[in-house]
């Protein structure tokens, strides 16, 4: 017997293995169900390792990956998981499909609990598993993976990756796996810089054709693991909390939740993948695509650092006001004792000396200018002479009497630790309490080092219980001040994965401001993640890899490709420069709802001569242009987007084309600047 999950475009298509072997993967293309076997027997695999299966526990499989390792105490080490047929349950819920299967190990000690879950409303899959302890002694899980996906696209694999590091985040990366193990993640008990939990996988035959995109929703520590055993048509990625680091305990009665694991099939290959992606994001992980929870934002941090001062903050949003942002945002240097960033951290009051009446005169300047008022925190760090940790010097992560580790002058917060937790909202709410306050930028500006909690049985999931904590206070921002904006960040893009993206409103997608290597970041974020949660700021900061001179035209370009922000100094451009910032924040306001919403597609790549985004909704499309200085060729665009029967007005200028006309190729005149030009064709009635 087989269930069929349907999605937008497509179906997911579950079979049940026979003698009790469980859920398997039949079949997830758009068209009719193929007929499903088991792959011939070799001989040294057992019948559980020739299953395309759902979830499998080693102690079942005894030769191929498993997604789930139990220590049971005494040398017993894996679950024989056993499926009985009456163990699927099926509901609709209108659009929703949820498939639910049980599963019981020999020794009475596990029931597992499989959830898939599909809508017609978009066309990802998202699947998680539940392990409940019914025995009456602990257990340990080494590996405690989310459900897998068994990829009929084997042998081998092509597979592409986003990876980076601190200020280089995002850079596309292409594996060819024709048989091995690939595996990526973190350790860092953030989502981190190095690797994004999101892979795409073609065949090797056709790397460009047909895909599949499988992503993590955890912003712990770790592992995607892509398995191409050789002379197999699946392809098997699993993966879930990080298993180097991390073990599970689970005491009798408990239960684990694993984190969601989330795929989409393409048959229109990366295009197809990013559009699936974008439309999940937008439609289902965010509140709203509302302008009130993306503003144009200014913020002060490159202008000011550490030097706060109400006058010349004021100054600045009188300038911000005038150019055209909506709201201006007081990074890092506001609270006690912070002016560098070996103090303060963890004492979350405004500075005496700076604001003796508190920042009610700065809220209110920014606000008769017209602004809304932001502030920024990092709730996760302390610097080591923070008051709190006198009060409470075991709130931090340490191992044993090893000696501590800073890195930019601060620790850990033990985010594990239910009083930490509570002691931060209470922070935060009286923070927040004042309402003028409608937007947060949360940082966490380093890694965890000597993650653990010796003398805890359950210290050694620490990962675990950091991101639960931090996604316990996310939720309560969420629930308690709706009003208030939230950008999650983490030095850059640290910390960004689908299950951020459902708590916060926009990320900061890296630390790198420079244009042209900002724009290579942003161009594989696209990948994987919609422009409606790009923050990106024009800034007066130089590239660190692309070196190649950019207009200040060019600078905002970049910026309006995702959620536009200015972090400039302002005080320090003259009228000219302020005329001309002016002029491009209105141009952006006017294609901002199609670049938050559009169809996003990607002509060439940040590396070429000249480059360009189209963003294409039923109203509007969008071209944002980039060129190298001094590139003087006739540069012509073919618009994948536009409608061929409508008629269209194309700006600069007043031209009108059809759909079709358009498509067949359009001369862009880089009216805007010689490196830059943004292109907009308005729908015509």
């Amino acid at each position: 017997m087989s269930w069929t999950l349907p999605t937008a475009t497509s179906r997911y298509v579950v079979d049940l293995a026979a003698d009790g072997g469980g859920p398997v993967l039949q079949d997830w293309t758009a068209g009719d169900v193929r007929p499903w076997a088991p792959s011939a027997r070799a001989g040294f695999e057992t019948e559980p390792d020739r299953l395309p299966s759902e979830y499998s526990a080693l102690g079942t499989r005894q030769v191929r990956g498993a997604d789930l390792i139990v220590d049971h105490g005494d040398g017993l080490l894996g679950a024989r998981l056993s499926w009985p047929a009456e163990c699927v349950e099926v509901r609709r819920d209108g659009p929703r499909t949820r498939f639910s299967a049980q599963a019981r190990d020999d020794t009475g000690t596990l029931a597992i609990e499989l959830v898939i879950e599909t809508s017609t409303e978009h066309d990802v899959v998202a699947k998680h598993v539940v392990i409940t302890n019914t025995g009456e002694h602990p257990v340990e899980l080494p590996r405690a993976f989310g459900p897998a996906w068994e990829l009929p696209i084997g042998p081998g694999a092509c597979v592409d990756l986003l990876a980076g590091a601190w200020a280089r985040e995002f850079t596309p990366s292409r594996v060819t796996l024709p048989a091995g193990e690939l595996s990526i993640g973190s350790r860092q008990g953030i989502t981190s810089h190095t690797y994004s939990p999101a892979v795409r996988v073609s065949g090797l035959a056709d790397p460009n054709g047909p895909a599949f995109g499988v992503a993590l929703a955890w912003s712990g520590s770790w592992r995607l693991l892509v398995d191409a055993v050789p002379f197999r048509d699946r392809v098997r990625i699993a993966g879930g909390v990080d298993d180097e680091s991390c073990v599970v305990r689970l005491d009798p009665g408990e239960q684990f939740r694993t984190p969601t694991v989330l795929g989409v099939h393409a048959p229109d290959g990366a295009a197809g993948i990013r559009r699936r992606w974008h439309d999940h994001q937008r439609g289902w992980l965010a509140r709203d695509l509302a302008e009130e929870h993306r503003p144009i934002v200014y913020n002060s941090w490159y202008a000011t650092t550490f030097d706060v001062r109400p006058d010349h903050q004021l100054a600045l949003a009188e300038r911000a006001a005038a150019i055209g942002a909506e709201v201006f945002v007081v990074d890092d240097g506001w609270f006690a004792g912070r002016h560098d960033d070996r103090h303060g951290l963890g004492d979350w009051r405004p500075d005496p000396v700076t604001f003796p009446d508190g920042l009610d005169p700065l809220i209110g300047g920014v606000l008769d200018r017209g602004l809304r008022f932001g502030i920024w925190v990092e709730p996760e760090a302390v610097n080591p002479g923070a008051a709190v940790l006198r009060d409470h010097p075991h709130w931090i992560y340490r191992a044993g009497d090893r000696p501590l580790i800073t890195v930019r002058n601060q620790y850990v917060l033990d985010f594990g630790r239910p009083d930490v937790v509570e002691w931060t909202e209470t922070w935060l709410r009286e923070l927040l309490a004042d309402e003028r306050i409608t937007y947060l930028k949360w940082d966490m500006n380093r890694p965890v080092s000597d993650g653990g909690r010796p003398g805890d049985p359950y210290g050694r999931q620490w990962s675990v219980q950091h991101a639960q904590g931090y996604y316990r206070v996310m939720r309560m921002l969420r629930d308690e001040f709706p009003h208030v904006t939230v950008e999650a960040c983490s030095g850059g893009g640290g910390r960004i994965d689908p299950a951020v993206l459902g708590l916060c409103d926009v990320v900061w997608t890296s630390d790198e401001t420079g244009p042209r290597d900002r724009l290579a970041i942003q161009h594989g974020f696209l990948s994987a993640y919609g422009p409606h949660l790009m923050s990106s700021w024009v800034t007066d900061e130089p590239d660190r890899l692309d070196r190649d001179p950019a207009s200040l035209e060019f600078r905002f370009a970049v910026a309006m490709a995702g959620v536009l922000g200015i972090g400039a100094d302002l005080l320090a451009w003259d009228e000219v420069e302020l005329a001309r910032a002016t002029r491009l924040v209105e141009l952006y306001r006017s294609i901002r709802t199609t670049v938050h919403t559009g169809r996003v597609e990607q002509h060439g790549r940040p590396g070429d001569d000249v480059y360009a985004i189209e963003y294409g909704s039923a109203a509007q499309t969008a071209i944002l242009v980039y060129a190298r200085p001094g590139y003087s060729d006739p540069v012509r665009l073919r618009p994948g987007t536009l409608d061929p029967e409508r008629s269209y007005r194309l700006s600069p200028g007043d031209r009108v084309l059809t759909g079709r006309e358009a498509a067949a190729g359009i001369d862009v005149p880089f009216a805007l600047a010689p490196d830059a030009d943004v292109l907009v064709f308005e729908a015509l009635p």
